[in-house]
């Protein structure tokens, strides 16, 4: 079930979650580009604001907190350098951070990415402001700087491309097409994979959710029964409980979530 943006709560003043969160323990998974950091036109501008960071460091001495991202992981651990989180990058092919390897999956993808990559790069050359990014397990072809009137065109030749690659999948996002393994692996599984696998599937831990993308959408769906999903600035309808309004808010949610958790320990 899906929800009109402005007929969701906010997750900062919502009486029932506040009184929910404040009396629970919790586990928290954030993405990172329009939650963290704001979107902005090139990827490696997305610096973590300082006050952003320290919430996280406070957050995280408390309570499980992963980061799952679209981005390569040593992408997104790098632009968030905090120490004793999990890091999920790709989303959720590459994982660390569980007190062992690198969990990754999708090698036998490799190939075919390698060769969807370099049709990209061909025939993705001739539309201005298109850009294609490589990944370890997904193609990103970003389109911000794209004229309207070329984005169809651009789509089509990515699904074009695709098809010539059966096991692989096109995937969307803000201004952003990817081309992914075609293997129902997305960021609510992981998520419920990460839960798991950290010992919190207990019954007494809330699972909350921060993300603002459509492929977000696989998280928000995934805890819909049991934890909280909480969308950043939306657009359209959501499979998320709750919203807020911009990255500010976002990180005034992690410091509340922080003071709860502080409170929490100190009682």
């Amino acid at each position: 079930m899906t929800t009109a943006p402005e007929d969701l709560p906010s997750a900062l003043t919502d009486p029932a979650l506040v009184e929910r969160l404040a009396s629970r323990a919790v586990a928290v998974f954030l993405d990172y580009d329009g939650v963290l950091t704001p979107i902005v036109e090139h990827p490696e501008d997305a610096v973590l604001d300082p006050a952003t960071k320290q919430a996280l460091l406070r957050l995280a001495a408390c309570v499980p907190v992963a980061i799952v991202s679209g981005r390569d992981l040593v992408d997104v651990r790098g632009m968030v350098d905090v120490d004793g989180l999990v890091y999920a990058g790709s989303h959720g092919w590459d994982i660390e951070g569980l007190d062992a390897e690198v969990e990754a999956r999708g090698e036998e993808y490799l190939e075919s990415l390698r060769a969807a990559e370099h049709d990209l790069y061909e025939r993705v050359a001739g539309v201005e402001g298109a850009r294609v990014e490589r990944k370890r397990y997904a193609i990103a072809v970003h389109f911000r700087q794209v004229a309207d009137a070329d984005v169809d065109g651009l789509e089509r030749v990515v699904r074009e491309i695709a098809a010539e690659h059966p096991d692989l999948r096109v995937t969307g996002g803000k201004r952003i097409f990817e081309l992914r393994p075609d293997v129902e692996w997305n960021k609510g599984t992981a998520v419920t994979w990460l839960f798991e696998q950290l010992g919190l599937d207990r019954g007494d831990v809330v699972p909350i959710y921060v993300g603002d993308d459509e492929t977000d959408e696989d998280a928000f769906r995934a805890l819909a029964d049991h934890g909280v999903g909480v969308i950043v600035e939306p657009e359209t309808p959501t499979s998320a409980s709750h919203m807020l309004a911009d990255t500010q808010q976002a990180r005034e949610f992690l410091e509340l979530l922080a003071d709860m958790s502080e409170d929490r320990g100190s009682s």
